[in-house]
Formats: C-alpha cells, structure tokens, sequence
C-alpha cells in the first residue's frame, strides 16, 4: 500500500521579517490539509557577507543581500515561539539551516526534519553538521548535477543517515519545459531512497502529475497572494490552492491503492444490461427476405434479440417470416 504524499508548505521569505505575518501563516497553512511547513532559518552574520550579491534585485529597503538577511532574521527565542505555534495547530516543523550556528539553534527550538536547499547539497561541512543531529534530513537537487549529488548521496549514507531527495528546478517561476517529471523515477532508481518534487510552477497540476507518477512527497511555496512583495511570491501556490492540491492528492493516494482489475467486470453486470443492446430491423422485410449489413439496428436494452456481437451471423440468413421496422432479431426469426 502506498503511504499518502508528504506534503511541505513553504514560507520562505513570504512574510518579509514579520513576525505577526509569519504567525498568520501558520494558522493559514494549518487549514489547507498539508502535513508539514518549512521556513528558512537566516542568521546573516554567520552566513554571508557584504560582499553577496543579490539573486534578484528586489527589495526597496535593503542596500545588500547581507542586510535582507538581517532583516529576515527572528530571535532564538521568537523561533521556539513559532515552533510552539506549529505544534498547535498540528504542523511538522522542518527548516532550512544556512549556517552551522542555525543548526545549533534549530535543535535547541526541536526541529522535526532538516531541508537542504539547492545551494547547500555541496556544502559537506554544514551536512556533517547536521548527520551529527540524527535528523531525517530532506535533499533539494535544483541546481545539482547526478555527479554532485553522487557525492553527496554517498556521503550521507556513509553517515547512516535517514534523508530524501527531491527533483526540483531552480527557476520561479518554473515553466512546463523545465519541470524534469521525468527525473522523479531517475533519482528513485539511482540512489534508492524516497524521493519527491519540490515546486516553483506556482500551478495545482504540477503537484498532481509529480504525485500521480510517484513523488512521495511535495513542496512548495505558499502565499497569501501572487502580488505580494518578495523575490518567491510569483512562483507561488495561494493558501486556497494549497488546500485545492491537499485534496487532490488525497483523492490520488485513494485511486492508487484501489487498483481496479480489467479481468473481473461482475459489478457492471446490472449497467451492462441496461446500456448494451440487441440486433434489431431497421425496415419492414418481407418472409424470406436475405439479411444484409444494410437492414440492422442496434437497440437496447440487450437480451431482448441476438447479441450486437454476433451481427456477421445473420448476414445471409433468410427470415422465416414477415418482420416490421425496429422490430428485434431473434433466432427463431431465421431460417
């Protein structure tokens, strides 16, 4: 049986460094159905510098990357506040460590499982740090070759340690071309480990064709809308199309452990009868008249003539008495 997709709602930097907006996702995130929400723990001094450039030039307020992350930052104290929140409203708390430093603080807040963003799956030293956590441990390959991720892959499970893989393309928002479906199964049958897709297409139906051709678990990006400022907004899902993907990929899980067998169709029998049908006349013929193709009709309900199926046997056979138009064929009407 099929265990239910995973399904990781991403905050990132939606909120903006605002504390009371990061807590009304919480609550937002906690009614749409998915089972975890991941943030993005930024303690700038420790993970960057003046010299960062910026991705995208977006933010009106802050000078350098480094100062964005400044203002992305939220106390030791204000995280256990927020992993407290989680907690109450039933939501796994996984989040993404830049630093050394925030992996010591992420197990002093309790963090449930480690996300390694696309820019880190390289980083050995923050991946040591983190198997030294015994933590499940969750794999972005966005911008990671099969050879990088050979590596890495080898050395986590040199460390024994419990992580998964997901296909994911660094681009927001992700068009249909740059998807990579396809290296679902890929990455499966290469490490075997459990592997999901992580998503920027900011549409519903990604998610369903990742999960209806074997992602176990997704991530994406959520925000209260498209329009709001900030460098991921675009590449999105909203709260409500998170909750329309939550259901969507429950009513897949049903389906995929429903198998239906194409051998036994016993429960049509009753529908079958109803809507399959029987050979009729479609004209007045007269007794001995030879039956061509040309004369037939098919009528329903089945039963009450010969069987549609075997319409070539009557084909050349004469009748043994006058028949009227939509009249039914029967076996006793042939010589």
């Amino acid at each position: 049986m099929k265990t239910k997709p995973y399904l990781i709602a991403e905050i990132a930097q939606a909120h903006d460094g605002s504390l009371g907006t990061l807590h009304a996702y919480i609550d937002a995130v906690a009614k749409t159905g998915v089972q975890a929400i991941k943030f993005q723990m930024h303690i700038a001094e420790a993970e960057s510098s003046i010299h960062e450039p910026f991705r995208v030039k977006f933010s009106k307020e802050d000078a350098t990357r480094y100062d964005y992350w400044k203002r992305m930052e939220f106390t030791l104290s204000q995280w256990k506040d927020i992993k407290k929140h989680c907690d109450d409203v039933n939501l796994d708390f996984i989040c993404s460590p830049f630093s050394n430093l925030a992996v010591d603080w992420l197990e002093e807040v309790g963090v449930h499982t480690y996300k390694i963003g696309s820019g880190e799956v390289t980083n050995f030293l923050l991946l040591e740090k983190i198997t030294q956590t015994g933590k499940p441990i969750i794999i972005s390959s966005g911008m990671s070759s099969f050879s990088e991720l050979d590596k890495t892959v080898a050395f986590l499970k040199d460390k024994k340690a419990n992580f998964s893989i997901l296909q994911c393309t660094t681009a927001y928002p992700t068009k249909p071309e740059q998807y990579g479906l396809n290296v679902i199964n890929e990455l499966k049958e290469r490490y075997q480990v459990p592997v999901g897709f992580s998503d920027h297409s900011a549409k519903v139906s990604t998610g369903i064709a990742a999960v209806a051709i074997g992602a176990e678990m997704l991530e994406f990006h959520v925000v209260f809308h498209r329009e709001l400022f900030g460098p991921d907004a675009i590449a999105s899902l909203t709260l409500e199309e998170a909750k329309e993907l939550a259901e969507a990929v429950a009513t897949i899980h049903l389906a995929q452990n429903n198998p239906i067998d194409k051998n036994n169709n016993d429960s049509f029998k009753e529908l079958k009868t109803i809507f399959e049908k029987s050979l009729a006349i479609n004209k007045n013929l007269p007794k001995g008249h030879t039956l061509s193709f040309t004369d037939l009709e098919s009528k329903k309900p089945k039963g009450y003539g010969i069987s549609v199926t075997e319409f070539q046997s009557v084909i050349g056979r004469k009748l043994k008495s006058e028949k009227s138009q939509w009249d039914f064929l029967n076996e006793e009407d042939l010589e």
